[in-house]
């Protein structure tokens, strides 16, 4: 991003915001209305913003500016569009039919690289040309209009409801994370980590837990957070004399569990709310005992580590004062309280509750930890506001779209209900082997797509085969959820490894190895929510939830110890026997 972003891109940043916060005030906009427009605001960002090249931005102005005819005329046709029940009846229609597809997967593509597009190409493919496929992953075909249809003109397919789920809640909470990026809430994050954490043993990797758990609670993004708090940790870890190798390990393990943390959950939650039907508090309330657990066992993992290098707490001269982080932490603590308070004691909705946020965090943009800030100061955050926003609401606009593509042709097909089917019988109707292939084709999966959309693939075709083996619904989406996750920091692909390694300048295997052993957590953490359904029923059983939690925290403190503790290899061994024990026998 340049350093002086021209007016016009923030003037549509601008209009991005605005448009999403008029939608929770203004009451009920028709979908084939707001789902349009949505993807309309989100095509200049993907098509021409992030463009490297003269070419690249020619030719995304030329696709954009087809893509936004396209999902103008939707918009302005919806109540046509709504009495033709998804069934095409012109040669125009068809036309903008494939101008919609085509701009989505160059949407995709040009935002996050070929892998989502392709799987959705080759989904669009098989629902043209399944019928010529012999045997049971065939189907009996699908006219062109009904199919076309279905997926541009109806509210299914890329109209379908994850895109409303991209337009209600997720670009909301994108927003307020950009309001407090863009403020004084990060080094309120890193003052708070190192206060709490600086001074004990490996206390500049702690810094990096604590901070990074705090940043990605709004980031949501893996690789973001790394870049961010990465940015301070990852300096100072090395300047203490930790291995590279580790301090980058420790930046990436900790910035993935920003993606499984309340309340923005890489977009997950809101996902999950949506396929569901589990209330947002409910997901909030069942994902943040595992995700407490998963920086337990990263801050673990560090003590084991501790035995093996000397790794140093910060020097007092970096530690802040104490007034310095109760000043620094209202930044965050006062928009968070308000967001807390909308949803659990105004009883709002989410999206409602953010929004009273993200007015409460624009007030602080006009002040820092020494008070009142100048206008220049000012408009270079609220123009810091709009790019951001901007950015980060259309990448996942893309994604989500994108991958609405696919799950639209599953319904249309029926290859949902097969590949279901292919698990039942291949796991032999037992719930253990089904889950195991579920997280094989997870992290598969994940190696190639963003988290939500292997996560929205994934729990679509395996889903309902857990749930038809016993599983709760929303023990099967977090299950899903966690080992889509996998691939931040499990090789082939591993992008929070790939920039913690560069920032360090480390071989990314190195830091691979030490991150799969500290982030075990990603691993251990769904198979204890099936073998400790009480761990993810804390609004249920809070009782019963804290025992599962505190059972969970001894296996993974001692499989931390056996895997990276040096002891003699027969302890270890043992520690890790007793420690999958512990983590297996329910309470």
């Amino acid at each position: 991003m340049p350093e002086k972003p021209h007016p016009i891109w923030i003037a549509l940043g601008a209009a991005t915001i605005a448009f999403h916060l008029w939608l929770i005030f203004s009451g009920l906009v028709p979908n084939l209305i707001a789902r349009p427009i949505h993807m309309a605001l989100a095509l200049p960002w993907t098509l021409i913003f992030i463009a490297k090249t003269p070419f690249a931005r020619w030719s995304g102005a030329l696709i954009g500016a087809f893509g936004l005819f396209a999902t103008l005329w939707i918009a302005w046709n919806q109540s046509m569009l709504s009495d033709q029940y998804g069934y095409i009846n012109s040669d125009f229609q068809v036309f903008i039919a494939i101008v919609l597809l085509l701009t989505v997967l160059e949407m995709a593509r040009r935002s996050i690289g070929w892998p989502l597009p392709m799987v959705a190409s080759i989904a669009l493919a098989y629902g043209l040309f399944g019928q010529y496929i012999p045997g049971e992953f065939g189907h009996p075909g699908t006219p062109l209009q009904s199919f076309l249809g279905t997926l541009t003109i109806a509210e299914g397919g890329i109209w379908g409801s994850l895109t409303g789920v991209s337009v209600s809640i997720v670009a909301i909470f994108v927003i307020f994370g950009a309001v407090l990026n863009a403020g004084e809430a990060g080094e309120g994050f890193m003052n708070v980590a190192a206060s709490a954490a600086g001074r004990l043993k490996g206390g500049a990797a702690k810094v990096s837990v604590i901070s990074s758990a705090l940043f990605g609670s709004i980031s949501g993004s893996a690789s973001a957070n790394v870049a961010s708090t990465g940015a301070i940790t990852l300096p100072a870890m090395t300047k203490l004399g930790y291995p590279r190798s580790l301090a980058g390990a420790v930046e990436a393990v900790a910035s993935s569990g920003g993606q499984i943390m309340p309340p923005l959950m890489g977009a997950g939650a809101f996902v999950m709310v949506e396929l569901t039907g589990v209330p947002y508090t409910g997901i909030m309330a069942a994902a943040l005992l595992p995700a407490l657990l998963f920086f337990l066992a990263v801050w673990v993992g560090i003590n084991a580590f501790s035995q093996r290098y000397e790794l140093k707490g910060l020097p007092a001269d970096q530690q802040p004062a104490i007034k310095t982080v109760l000043i620094t932490s209202a930044f965050f603590l006062v928009p968070f309280s308000v967001l807390m308070w909308g949803m659990f004691g105004g009883q709002y909705t989410p999206q409602y509750a953010a929004s009273m946020a993200i007015l409460s965090a624009a007030l602080l943009l006009f002040f820092n930890a020494g008070g009142l800030i100048n206008k220049d100061q000012v408009f270079e955050r609220l123009g810091k506001v709009c790019i951001g926003a901007g950015k980060q609401v259309s990448m996942i606009a893309a994604i989500i779209i994108c991958a609405s593509i696919i799950i639209g042709v599953l319904g249309i097909t029926g290859l949902g209900v097969k590949i279901t089917s292919l698990i039942l019988s291949g796991s032999g109707g037992q719930l253990w082997p089904a889950l195991l292939l579920t997280a094989l084709a997870c992290l598969i999966l994940g190696m190639e797509v963003p988290t939500t959309a292997a996560y929205v693939i994934s729990v679509s075709v395996a889903g309902p085969a857990l749930i038809g083996l016993g599983l709760e619904p929303l023990q099967a989406h977090l299950f899903v959820f966690w080992f889509a996750l996998l691939s931040t920091i499990t090789p082939p692909v591993c992008g929070a490894v790939f920039i913690a390694a560069g920032m360090v300048e480390e071989n990314w295997l190195k830091v691979a190895g030490s991150a799969m052993a500290l982030g075990l957590g990603l691993y251990l953490i769904p198979l204890g929510m099936i073998a400790n359904p009480y761990l993810i029923q804390l609004l249920e059983y809070p009782l019963w939830a804290v025992l599962s939690a505190l059972k969970v925290a001894v296996a993974l403190t001692l499989v931390s110890y056996g895997i990276i503790a040096p002891k003699p290899i027969i302890v270890r061994l043992g520690l890790v026997i007793v420690g999958t024990g512990v983590l297996f026998v329910p309470v």
